[in-house]
Parts: structure tokens; C-alpha cells; sequence
């Protein structure tokens, strides 16, 4: 089934946006997807010559954009992006919360714990930290959307790569907690599952600490068209949670993929069930 909506995406023109990991990757074809949109967009990274690429791709088509290299996981740079970002488009009304690590790969007891606890504090710690940054100043406007990146490996089942499905886990679960947590403050907050063109996978292709058989998979899933088209449909979800179509969905694990005509006209359901979260069923 399409993931297209069936009316167009409100405008996102005019608004401010904040693309952490928006170097490269998804993160940059987030970026570009947004300024495309009209959206004044505030990329960061922590290498400046990916960030300089994804800057000038944007402006070479007429986008606006302004970057910083940061560490999500480092308070006070991400609250000097953010009063920068402030200072020089006005108040914030997305964050996408994109910056992730996928090592350490291989078994638990093969694994550096501190790769491990890092893979943890960049995937976690990072959304929360950028999160509790803008919260105040989107709860006082009673707006603002937040989307957290995350993946199927939220509940899917891969022991060479404990470090980041437990991430991702974690990061759906919370997603659903601070959308509760801010329901009364006009604001909506999701947890998008993506596929497309990432360093991450291409790390996992080449490792030799990853299964053959995963590893044929996910190359037979990098190529040309498939790559494309993956890429695709994430940034079109991204656009479409961000557009207000979705907010009746606030708290919810949306894969980009999902049919989300069908999860609208299903959204009382959704919402009364408690559908679309990580939660234990019996």
C-alpha cells in the first residue's frame, strides 16, 4: 500500500528546523527534503566537511540553511546551536533528532563495553538532550513537532548489533513518554522507522563480524533502485508527520512504509488500543 496522503502536506514554509547527523546519509536528504519545503533549516554534525557539502547543496538550490559542528550528546554546544539558531531565524518548530551510531558490531562478549554505553549516549542521551533544549521554548508557544529517527531494530532481534536495537528500542519507548508527557502543550512528537542510503548499513555490508546471509540482505537492499526508492518514502513520511496530518498519532512508532492513509482513518482506534508502541502484549 502508498505511504502517500491522500490531501497535500500543509505548508511547511516559513518554519524553523533543527537536522541533527544532517551531514550525510538520510540526515542530509532530510535537510535538502525540508529547504525544499521552505523550511529555514539549522544542519548539525560533528564532521565539518560533510556539514559544508549538505550546506552547499542547499543553498545551490535556493534553499536556507546555516551549519554547526556539535556533539549531540555535549549540552552546552547543542544550547549554542539553538540561541544561534534562534538569534537567526526566529523561534524553533521542528527538531529531527536524526544523529545516530550503529557500532560496536559483534557478540556482547566480544564488544568494547564503553563503544557499547557510547552507541547508547549518542542514540538516547542525544534526542533527549536536543529534546529537553527546545522543549521549553515550543511548550511556551504551544507548538512545535519533534520527529526521533529510529528503525525496525527497535524490536527486531540482531545480536551482533546489541548496542544499537537496544537503542532504538529505547528511543521508540521514550518517544511515546514524552509525547504524554507534553499532550496538553499543542505539541506532537514521533518515532520514525527509515530505510535508505546510510553509512550504517554500508558498515554493515562490510563487516565481517555481521552474518553472511544479514549481510546479503542488506546488500541486496543498497541497490540502485531500491536505495532510491527507500530513501524516498522515508523523507516523504518525515515531511508528512511534520506537516500536522499525523498529530492524531503523536507518541506512535511510524514505519516509513506504513500505510498511512489507512493509520489515520484507524487513529481513534490506534490511540484508544495503544497501538503502534512497544508494549507487552498477552
Amino acid at each position: 500500500m502508498t505511504t502517500e496522503p491522500s490531501s497535500a502536506p500543509h505548508s511547511l514554509s516559513g518554519q524553523v528546523a533543527i537536522v541533527t547527523g544532517g551531514g550525510r546519509g538520510l540526515g542530509r536528504a532530510f535537510a535538502q527534503a525540508l529547504a525544499s519545503a521552505g523550511v529555514m533549516v539549522a544542519i548539525t554534525a560533528r564532521t565539518e566537511a560533510e556539514l559544508n557539502e549538505t550546506l552547499r547543496l542547499i543553498e545551490n538550490t535556493g534553499g536556507t540553511a546555516i551549519a554547526f559542528t556539535a556533539d549531540v550528546t555535549d549540552r552546552a554546544a547543542m544550547q549554542d546551536v539553538l540561541g544561534e539558531v534562534e538569534r537567526r531565524f526566529g523561534p524553533l518548530d521542528i527538531l529531527v533528532n536524526n544523529a545516530a551510531v550503529l557500532p560496536p558490531l559483534g557478540y556482547d562478549w566480544e564488544v568494547d563495553p564503553d563503544e557499547w554505553w557510547r552507541a547508547l549516549e549518542i542514540n538516547v542521551r542525544g534526542p533527549f538532550e536536543c529534546t529537553r533544549l527546545v522543549l521549553p521554548g515550543m511548550m511556551a508557544r504551544r507548538q512545535g513537532r519533534i520527529v526521533n529517527i529510529t528503525s525496525g531494530a527497535a524490536y527486531s532481534v540482531h545480536p551482533y548489533a546489541s548496542a544499537y536495537c537496544t537503542s532504538k528500542a529505547a528511543l521508540s519507548q521514550w518517544t511515546t513518554q514524552v509525547a504524554a508527557g507534553v499532550k496538553d502543550y499543542g505539541m506532537s512528537i514521533f518515532a520514525l522507522g527509515v530505510s535508505g542510503p546510510t553509512t550504517m548499513i554500508d558498515t554493515i555490508v562490510a563487516s565481517p563480524k555481521v552474518p553472511e546471509s544479514v549481510r546479503a540482505l542488506f546488500r541486496k537492499s543498497q541497490e540502485g533502485t531500491r536505495r532510491a526508492e527507500a530513501a524516498a518514502a522515508s523523507t516523504r513520511m518525515l515531511l508528512l508527520l511534520l506537516s500536522g496530518q499525523a498529530d492524531a498519532l503523536t507518541g506512535r512508532h511510524i514505519e516509513c512504509n506504513d500505510p498511512i492513509d489507512e493509520l489515520l482513518q484507524r487513529a481513534d482506534e490506534i490511540v484508544r488500543d495503544d497501538l503502534y508502541t512497544l508494549r507487552r502484549r498477552v
